[in-house]
């Protein structure tokens, strides 16, 4: 007779997890007219090397990595990747707005097209690490937001972006207390 095994499962429970984020309103996603060169601009932070899809992929990678052996860690990142999908979200919906494709391809000035790619990922082993790389993601992320609001010039778009900034400056504040 064949001897049952438990199965193995992890412990960590994730229902009612929430996106971590402020507790501020979002400005209304709206833009002043297209402009497919704001549009290109905006398809580097939905999906260029430092974008909202390298952060969700990061962070749901690390999250799984995380959830066996800090679970509370794992939640908090869950909901900092919850966040950033609502930020992808937005940046689609102007990107569209704008003329511009959401086709995961970030499309620069100069003509250049990368499609998004997981070698953008930095994915140490150590907790500790994929945290630090998280902060560094994050800061990466506001510095690349703010040099497109200095080149955008459409109020309704920077005021969805500086919001967006609000967000990744709060997660770099958690991320710095774990």
């Amino acid at each position: 007779m064949e001897e049952k095994r438990e199965p193995l499962a992890n412990k960590c429970e994730f229902m009612g997890i929430r996106p971590i984020m402020m507790d501020l309103p979002y400005p209304p996603v709206q833009v002043r007219e297209k402009n497919h060169a704001y549009a290109k601009l905006l398809s580097i932070d939905y999906c260029g090397a430092v974008s909202e899809m390298s952060a969700i992929t990061q962070y749901i990678n690390n999250e799984n990595r995380m959830s066996g052996k800090n679970c509370q860690f794992a939640k908090t990142i869950l909901g900092i990747a919850m966040a950033e999908m609502m930020h992808l979200q937005k940046l689609g919906e102007m990107i569209s707005l704008l003329g511009g494709d959401v086709d995961f391809t970030a499309k620069f000035q100069n003509g250049r097209q990368k499609l998004w790619t997981p070698e953008y990922l930095d994915i140490p082993v150590d907790i500790r690490k994929m945290i630090r790389a998280d902060i560094e993601a994050e800061r990466d992320a506001v510095n690349q937001y703010r040099m497109h609001i200095n080149v955008i010039k459409d109020d309704c778009v920077n005021e969805v972006l500086e919001r967006i900034i609000k967000d990744e400056e709060y997660h770099i504040m958690i991320l710095q207390a774990l």
